[in-house]
């Protein structure tokens, strides 16, 4: 438990909003301190590549990260995190930092070059009225950012709709896996088919819609559990969100087929996709999900919605997709029955889709040539 929680544990609330009132003059003198180091720090000698990420700190590979900070906690590996004496403002869009003006007006004034890692964007479906507000901050750092790397195909696509389409430099680069890291397991699990469902669910139906496949495969007489890892938030009111899982699982009557994990950290994730035979993966309009290629490392096939980014990442024998009607105004998640024939097809000839999956992790989205291209496309900029 971190300094914060255990103050919220011994000190009453009204204490610690004086105490939070008394501290706000301390903390925009750190934030001031800090921009002035930026500034004096300089710039690196020439022909060295330093990289900031945008934030003060970066969080280690122990932590549980998600989203687009993932792989900047990898990119780390060859490029430090380096806040102050830096030529490289490296930003992700899904962990833009929350004083964004403040540090784009530091890497201008130093003169830092700017690359943006293009993931999705806001649309009307997802961020309802709100989505011109979501996509503001990423409309302004892909215009202004002199090198953009696109997740996907689909990323490109979506950026291009919503954010407009730019006139710089840029590519398309799938997000990467470390094929030595995430590996098959020695052997399948033993006893009947697990369903493996990862990822922060941030909308109800991913989990209704992975529950729902669960409760017909069980209709259908098939010994199938279901694994969900990485925690369900579609609801800030906890005992709400728990009143809301329970009414689900008790209705499809799958109690006794299901498994919930917690949030997991990386260290922890191999053991977990070791765990299942498949991913099942509903999300709709998903841009470049890095739990499907870690999945697929791990030789784990994806019955998956297809739409977004994923079917360019499954391809044809990885997997199946399971056409969906989701529009940029409306989500619609694929249907549960047609799910249930995907994962039945897959499980049929699970050891070829296995292979398959492993195989074309590892040609393609192999961590390796992803690093490299970084440094390559980093060294030409500070050149």
């Amino acid at each position: 438990m971190g300094f914060k929680q255990v103050l919220k544990h011994i000190l009453p609330g009204p204490v610690i909003g004086l105490l939070q009132l008394a501290l706000a003059p301390v903390r925009r003198l750190q934030k001031r301190v800090n921009q002035w180091l930026i500034l004096v720090s300089g710039m690196p000698g020439a022909g060295k590549i330093r990289v900031s990420f945008g934030h003060s700190r970066m969080p280690g590979s122990q932590k549980i990260v998600s989203g687009g900070m993932v792989k900047f906690v990898t990119l780390q590996q060859i490029f430090p995190h380096a806040p102050r004496r830096f030529n490289i403002l490296y930003l992700g869009s899904s962990s833009l930092p929350a004083d964004l003006p403040q540090v784009l007006g530091m890497a201008r004034r130093k003169k830092a070059r700017l690359v943006l890692n293009q993931n999705g964007v806001g649309y009307p479906a997802w961020a309802a009225a709100d989505w011109e507000t979501v996509n503001a901050p990423m409309k302004l750092v892909l215009h202004e950012a002199e090198y953009v790397f696109y997740q996907s195909q689909f990323c490109k696509l979506s950026a291009d709709r919503f954010l407009g389409e730019r006139g710089g430099a840029w590519e398309i680069l799938y997000n990467p896996v470390d094929t030595g890291y995430f590996r098959p397991a020695p052997a399948f699990p033993a006893g009947g088919l697990v369903l493996l469902s990862v990822g922060t669910a941030m909308d109800r139906y991913r989990f209704e819609s992975a529950l729902r496949t669960l409760a017909e495969l069980v209709r259908r007489g098939v010994d199938v559990r279901l694994v969900v890892a990485g925690g369900l938030a579609w609801n800030d009111d906890r005992a709400g969100l728990e009143a809301e899982v329970r009414g689900l699982v008790e209705a499809l009557g799958v109690a006794h087929r299901l498994d919930l994990l917690p949030p997991y950290s990386r260290a922890e994730a191999p053991a977990i996709f070791h765990r299942a035979h498949l991913l099942l993966h509903t999300k709709v309009y998903d841009p470049c999900p890095m739990v499907v290629l870690e999945a697929m490392a791990c030789g784990l096939p994806v019955v998956y919605a297809g739409s977004g980014g994923v079917p360019e990442l499954v391809g044809e024998d990885a997997g199946i997709g399971v056409p969906d009607k989701a529009s940029w105004d409306r989500i619609l998640p694929p249907d549960p029955v047609k799910l249930a024939d995907a994962v039945d097809q897959v499980a049929q000839g699970l050891r070829q889709r296995s292979r398959a999956a492993r195989e074309r992790a590892v040609e393609k989205f192999d961590l390796q040539p992803w690093l490299i291209r970084h440094r390559e496309i980093f060294a030409r900029l500070v050149s």
